[in-house]
């Protein structure tokens, strides 16, 4: 299993100390969480776009270009690109780059995202919501294919044999696919064959294994071995020394974080009752010491035998010194784990 780091650099002020965050310093955090995750020798480092006061990213290639020449061996992601408000030729040929920086490091995860900002910012018709991201999804995937390409779009611009440069390092981008818990989104992708990322951020993880099934059995009927199926767990996370340390340090940005979303939505305010009980070993939320985290991927492991992990850690005004420490113990305590765990599952599958 592949572990790794996500974020959307949360910008604004702790709900208790508040003590602010400035971009200018959320960028010199970010690039010092990702150079650690690198030194960690953790798998993926990946940065989601958001149009919004309360998130830095607007461009995750333009970090990631940075983050290829501050670091040697991690893959570099999305998390995700809002493909349906953008032109897939303009992604591809950033994250060309990045992976030419990286020699061979980049990822796309695209993604419809689960905000509504960036449609109006650049003349999208929500009402096209779904439309746009099935067209350019496929403009992008055959671009990727294809050095020459032409295409007639609907919703995009039609091309005639043209060329579109630059090639990345890889033969291929690899692309995923962001999935929020919706059907379409996991047929869409398994149609594909493309690897998706499965974000957990409520209720129970058990309650998404249909949906995992549904993947696995899309994938294979539309022909595609099954040896080659890729599915990355995507939660909340939060590790400290201890169990307590963990929920009380990580309760307060979270809560603030979540309540301020759900304002949005008209969500009722959560407690800390419900945190502590998602806390727990069936709960969505990876908040605790270094072995209940292990348990708990674990225990995800046997729902859905997933090969990437990805846990973020930066939510809200979370101090700096604390995401770094937490980081530290998911490289050096969890990660040798769950890495030596599934190994030992290989090995004994073989005999």
């Amino acid at each position: 299993m592949e572990i790794g780091v996500y974020t959307f650099a949360d910008i604004g002020s702790h709900p208790i100390t508040k003590k602010t965050i400035t971009p200018h310093q959320r960028m010199l955090n970010l690039m010092e969480e990702i150079e650690l995750a690198d030194q960690l020798e953790l798998d993926v480092f990946a940065v989601g776009e958001h149009h919004r006061a309360d998130y830095l990213i607007s461009s995750p290639a333009i970090i990631l270009g940075a983050a290829a020449v501050k670091t040697k061996k991690i893959k570099l992601s999305s998390a995700v690109n809002v493909l349906s408000s953008d032109d897939p030729v303009r992604v591809f040929q950033q994250f060309a780059e990045v992976d030419l920086l990286s020699g061979g490091r980049a990822e796309i995860m695209a993604g419809r995202g689960s905000f509504i900002e960036s449609f109006p910012l650049f003349g999208y018709n929500l009402e096209d919501y779904d439309e746009l991201f099935s067209e350019k999804l496929e403009m992008l995937l055959k671009l990727n294919e294809n050095e020459i390409f032409s295409w007639k779009g609907k919703h995009t611009q039609t091309i005639t044999r043209r060329g579109v440069y630059p090639r990345p390092y890889q033969k291929k981008l690899p692309v995923w696919i962001g999935v929020g818990g919706t059907p379409e989104s996991v047929m869409r992708a398994a149609e594909h064959g493309l690897p998706i990322a499965l974000a957990i951020i409520g209720g129970l993880p058990a309650h998404f294994r249909p949906l995992v099934e549904l993947y696995r059995n899309a994938y294979t009927k539309a022909g595609h071995d099954i040896n080659n199926m890729q599915l990355s767990i995507n939660s909340h996370t939060y590790i400290a020394d201890d169990s307590q340390q963990a929920r009380d340090e990580f309760y307060p940005p979270y809560s603030d974080v979540m309540n301020r979303i759900g304002r949005e939505r008209g969500w009722p305010p959560g407690t800390r009752e419900q945190f502590d009980a998602s806390t727990d070993l069936p709960g969505a939320l990876l908040v605790g010491s270094p072995q209940e985290i292990i348990d708990k991927i674990l225990y995800q492991y046997e729902l859905f035998s997933h090969t990437r992990f990805m846990a973020q850690m930066s939510l809200g005004a979370m101090p700096h010194d604390k995401v770094l420490h937490s980081m530290e113990l998911l490289g050096t305590k969890v990660a040798p784990e769950i890495r030596k765990h599934i190994r030992n599952l290989s090995n004994e599958s073989k005999k």
